[in-house]
């Protein structure tokens, strides 16, 4: 079925049931009505593109992730997916891995699709394709990794990092911890960051001092960190609690402590931030500070589809708007 059976079906002409499709020209309601029943008996279907390129829409988000296998996502994306869906919007998924030459082409075919927008989880520090995106008028959000320089510039959604870190540490030193451990995340990314000056602030409200040997940093990824801790171990120099920067990172840590017969939280209390999944199903289960993952993604989703609707009726984007997400404790037996 096309637009010319539809338009004879309804006895007018073919332009007027374009307008009536596009929505954005007079119509009187009683044509319209014979158009939109001609439409419902005739079982029309309009071509997506088409439409697109009528209306300068297509109702379709990018969500680009560093990958979907790493635990902190699926329910990251499912937040923005549900939101997306609740407005009439569909959502292109793009792994990346962290890989600059893969964003680049996602971006090229994105654009060429009419992409309304992107939701940037994998920023890098060093990403001129992703931050020049807004300057070429789409509308972006970048979701827990940016700079200090994107705040302000480009919207952005995010956990309190510095308070994750502070509130894991300080209850692990409220429970009578003494020698505290972080094991920390990439240092190029700001969230990790302001992880580790969240503990280090921490410990000196705690009155407890800051050891370097217990600076835990990534070297060969974070399978790396269970030769650190059994390094720690055989030097004599175990910490009695260790803060994670992350849930998988907590879990390579008890699988160390597990294989050399330590217990948790007896000997080593450990803690880490997410509140993945699995995270309730390790032994013993994980303390962790949870991130609202399925919430930080429909924020996400939301703000996008502000500056959409924005660009829609003024021809230019929003000023940009900041949201940082609160964060909870959740303790299980991971920690005493």
């Amino acid at each position: 079925m096309n637009l010319k059976q539809v338009a004879a079906v309804a006895g007018v002409s073919v332009s007027t049931v374009s307008r009536v499709l596009n929505g954005k020209s007079y119509v009187n309601e009683e044509t319209r009505k014979i158009v939109t029943e001609a439409i419902r008996k005739t079982n029309y279907q309009p071509n997506a593109l088409a439409q697109s390129l009528k209306m300068g829409r297509s109702n379709t988000i990018c969500l680009m992730i560093p990958s979907i296998e790493n635990l902190m996502f699926p329910k990251l994306t499912r937040g923005v997916e549900d939101e997306a869906r609740k407005n009439g919007m569909t959502v292109f998924l793009c792994n990346t891995d962290e890989d600059a030459a893969i964003e680049k082409s996602y971006l090229e075919t994105m654009k060429q699709r009419w992409i309304d927008g992107f939701i940037v989880c994998s920023l890098s520090s060093d990403a001129p394709h992703i931050r020049s995106l807004r300057d070429e008028g789409y509308p972006l959000v970048l979701v827990n990794r940016f700079e200090e320089s994107d705040i302000g510039k480009v919207d952005t959604v995010t956990s309190d990092n510095f308070q994750i870190g502070y509130d894991a540490t300080r209850y692990l030193a409220r429970i009578g911890h003494k020698r505290i451990a972080i094991v920390c995340g990439r240092e190029e990314l700001l969230l990790y960051r302001e992880r580790l000056r969240g503990y280090r602030k921490a410990l000196a409200d705690s009155g407890l001092p800051e050891r370097e040997e217990y600076l835990l940093r990534e070297s060969g990824g974070s399978n790396g960190f269970y030769y650190q801790i059994r390094e720690l171990a055989e030097q004599g120099q175990l910490p009695d609690a260790i803060f994670c920067t992350s849930d998988p990172k907590a879990f390579v840590v008890m699988h160390a402590l597990h294989d050399m017969g330590l217990r948790i939280p007896e000997d080593v209390a450990v803690i880490g931030v997410d509140n993945v999944s699995m995270s309730a199903m390790v032994e013993p289960p994980l303390s962790t500070m949870t991130q609202h993952l399925y919430d930080m993604g429909m924020e996400a989703a939301k703000s996008l589809i502000r500056q959409i609707e924005y660009k829609d009726k003024y021809g230019e984007l929003p000023k940009p708007q900041r949201m940082i997400m609160n964060s909870d404790l959740i303790v299980r037996r991971s920690t005493k």
